[in-house]
């Protein structure tokens, strides 16, 4: 064998065992997972108009998904609008709601403000594409809060609602729908 030929040979050994070993390497470095992967259909200002609850309130509003410090935050702010509603209704409602990554397993939390005093902790669930759910700790005392998105052919509709101590079903306090603005 010439000199040239062994030393193609030799290359061409390195390569295949270079290849080989590529795939092992790859496989050890595991994936690092988007958090938001669930969420992303959120991300965006909508609009509200109010479609029904207990709250028996008239109101348009204003809401925007969007991803805060360095991505580690999705927060959702919101702007009320035209309401008319009973009179303990808060027509100049205001409120914040921040989630997060609560550890390794990326589990999402999520913690509620407004502007009447109102914190709500929540776990976060995404039951199926397009859809989300904020659930309260039913073992804390008080109502205990579900808060609800669910965007279909391009509407998204929202739910808040409360289960009482004592009652099997939530009721809806304020529904809402809106399209992206």
């Amino acid at each position: 064998m010439n000199r040239f030929a062994m030393l193609a040979a030799i290359a061409l050994l390195t390569a295949c065992g270079l290849a080989a070993q590529a795939p092992a390497k790859a496989e050890q470095i595991p994936a690092k997972t988007d958090p938001w992967g669930g969420l992303r259909f959120l991300l965006g200002s909508w609009e509200a108009k109010t479609t029904g609850g207990v709250a028996q309130a008239q109101a348009s509003s204003v809401y925007a998904f969007q991803l805060e410090l360095r991505d580690h935050v999705l927060a959702r702010h919101s702007k009320s609008g035209a309401c008319k509603g009973p009179e303990d209704f808060n027509c100049l409602h205001g409120d914040l709601l921040y989630i997060y990554p609560a550890g390794k397993e990326e589990a999402l939390k999520a913690i509620y403000f407004d502007n009447e005093g109102h914190v709500i902790p929540y776990e976060v669930f995404t039951p199926k594409p397009g859809t989300v759910v904020f659930l309260s700790d039913s073992a804390q005392p008080g109502p205990q809060f579900r808060l609800s998105y669910e965007l279909a052919e391009g509407v998204m509709t929202g739910k808040f609602q409360l289960k009482m101590p004592g009652q099997r079903e939530f009721t809806s306090y304020l529904e809402w729908s809106g399209t992206r603005q």
